[in-house]
């Protein structure tokens, strides 16, 4: 029994990445390839002997032709005699991804959507990080009037062809996390206060900013992934925020660093709206909250490599704790095979609204139904405003 499911498990090797960002397109030697491998390596050593290091000698290979654990030179190599393009190309349709939530706001030479769905040969949606958005209106806008009116435009625009959105969360905790959506007087005066301190191309920090963005993202409808970094306090913090945003049609996505899973995984078995998003080991989080909760989400930027040993590691690691449960007795290998598909791609499917088409993505496609929030309450607002239920009345669930 438990054999079988295995064979099974391992035939349903495909995810939905739920957040993760482009690949650099060009050729790279040795030095510039590790330079983008993560963690820093001591000196006289390298970071092919590391976690990633090993991971990518242990995936990456074949799907280039090589034989696993290859010697990195020896894989650089055949990298380089397949070119950056082909080797993209193939590592990224070996990875077992059919689809790719990407946020376009890491910075950097990275492939764009289109560019991203091309060489994948899957479809690409996008969610819009509200941090760099902000930052472009307020370059190109004279005064706060002007900044706050096409700052309301920017996010109802995006929304028309997004996914959804993404924005720090950690702020939250450092500003006593405040839940309600700001005034306009409030939203006011902090544009004030960070446009008359801030340098061209400088992203918001101002928590009030912060906290306006997000209740703009949330007024629109679409899934807002909110993003954790290991040393912020994490989404503990954010518990207030959730709760008034509970039943306003826009599902949360916590995006937590690792030493704050367990947190947001209570939060997404406490509240219907709210999901987790993990990168690695999938089996804390599945033991605290519902099954129907838990998304793949990478985070993975630059390295093709790196999308393809993060996707092959987290499978690996959801198929073992899956047998493990299947074995002991404790799951069905239906039971098994439910989780499996829920974890790696259907809960994703659903969230993103990808499996009925609606999301508009790189590989075609466009959502049939206008996402709720800003396009409820008339024609994009103008002048300060306070885009959440104080300002446009409650949001309207948009159509599943």
């Amino acid at each position: 029994m438990a054999g079988a499911a295995q064979a099974h498990l391992a035939a349903q090797a495909h995810l939905v990445d739920a957040h993760c960002h482009g690949v650099y397109p060009g050729e790279l030697g040795l030095g510039a390839f590790e330079a983008r491998l993560p963690g820093t390596a001591a000196p006289g050593t390298t970071l092919f002997d590391s976690p990633s290091g090993f991971a990518l000698r242990r995936w990456c290979p074949p799907l280039l032709g090589l034989e696993p654990h290859c010697p990195p030179a020896r894989y650089l190599a055949r990298r380089r005699e397949l070119g950056a393009y082909e080797s993209a190309r193939r590592l990224l349709r070996g990875a077992g991804i059919r689809a790719y939530v990407l946020d376009t706001g890491e910075p950097g030479d990275l492939t764009p959507p289109k560019d991203l769905a091309a060489t994948a040969g899957a479809p690409v949606v996008e969610t819009v990080r509200l941090e760099p958005l902000a930052q472009q209106v307020a370059d190109t806008s004279g005064t706060v009037g002007s900044f706050l009116a096409n700052l309301a435009e920017a996010v109802h625009g995006a929304a028309l062809g997004a996914a959804g959105f993404s924005c720090a969360g950690d702020d939250a905790a450092r500003h006593g996390g405040d839940a309600r959506p700001p005034g306009p007087v409030e939203v006011r005066q902090a544009a004030v206060a960070w446009l008359s301190a801030r340098a061209v191309g400088e992203r918001p920090d101002h928590p009030v900013l912060l906290r306006h963005l997000r209740w703009h993202a949330v007024a629109t409808g679409l899934p807002l992934l909110l993003r954790y970094r290991p040393a912020g306090e994490g989404p503990a913090a954010a518990g207030d925020f959730l709760r008034a945003t509970a039943g306003l049609g826009a599902e949360v996505v916590l995006l937590p660093a690792e030493p704050h899973e367990a947190a947001a995984a209570d939060l997404a078995a406490a509240l219907p709206h709210v999901y987790v998003g993990v990168g690695r080991d999938p089996a804390g989080v599945l033991g605290r909250t519902p099954f129907g909760k838990v998304l793949y989400a990478s985070g993975v930027s630059g390295l093709p490599e790196l999308a393809v040993s993060a996707a092959k590691g987290f499978l690996a690691e959801l198929r073992r704790t899956v047998a493990e449960r299947v074995r002991a007795g404790e799951w069905s290998a239906a039971d098994g095979r439910h989780v499996t598909s829920l974890v790696a791609a259907d809960n994703a499917l659903r969230v993103f609204r990808l499996a009925e088409g609606g999301a508009r993505s790189a590989g075609g496609g466009a959502r049939s139904a206008a996402p709720a929030g800003p396009a409820d309450c008339g024609p994009a607002p103008r002048g300060p405003i306070s885009c959440g239920p104080a300002s446009c009345g409650p949001v309207r669930p948009s159509a599943r």
